[in-house]
């Protein structure tokens, strides 16, 4: 097959290599079981009341729901003490961004994008430390499900912001190709 050099310029290849992760990042996917009536899914097993199948330890002291109406950007924020565990239904999506700022870390400055939700099901562990928000680019509200490590405080939230599009506005956007 011969392609005219008229396009030839402009054809690209997809990559599908995995992209790098954040130090302490974990993306656990979930199995779905479907039967006749319907579908069942294990988000959190407990085991000797911390969460299985995470590579560090982590006790679940408060969880929580958001719902997250089309176009909305909720980000940045971080966290000095606590971990997050998100998780978004399969029948919904978001896009979440992070971005490691622990000086120490062996990843520090690498943004990492996930989508969560969309047919799949999945777990994805945030560490303190590193930046992250989430949006919802899809035209139906999208519920996150999460977990923390420590229990809201109001009188001293552990809750840092940066401005939404700190690390570019692009990052929002759904890639097209």
């Amino acid at each position: 097959m011969t392609i005219s050099p008229q396009f030839e310029k402009d054809i690209t290849t997809q990559s599908y290599q995995k992209e790098p992760a954040i130090a302490g990042v974990e993306m656990i996917p979930l199995r779905v079981s479907c039967d006749d009536g319907g579908n069942f899914m294990e988000v959190f097993r407990m085991e000797n009341g911390r969460v299985a199948g995470l590579q560090e330890e982590f006790m679940a002291k408060q969880v929580s729901m958001a719902v997250i109406l089309p176009g909305v950007v909720k980000a940045y924020h971080l966290h000095s003490q606590q971990d997050d565990l998100w998780f978004v239904p399969p029948a919904h999506r978001l896009v979440a961004n992070l971005h490691d700022l622990r000086e120490d870390s062996p990843t520090f400055d690498l943004h990492q994008r996930v989508v969560l939700g969309g047919g799949n099901g999945s777990v994805l562990r945030i560490p303190h430390g590193v930046a992250h928000g989430a949006k919802n680019c899809y035209s139906k509200p999208a519920f996150l499900f999460y977990a923390t490590s420590e229990q809201f405080n109001i009188e001293a939230p552990d809750e840092k912001r940066l401005p939404w599009d700190y690390f570019g506005a692009d990052v929002w956007e759904l890639i097209k190709g």
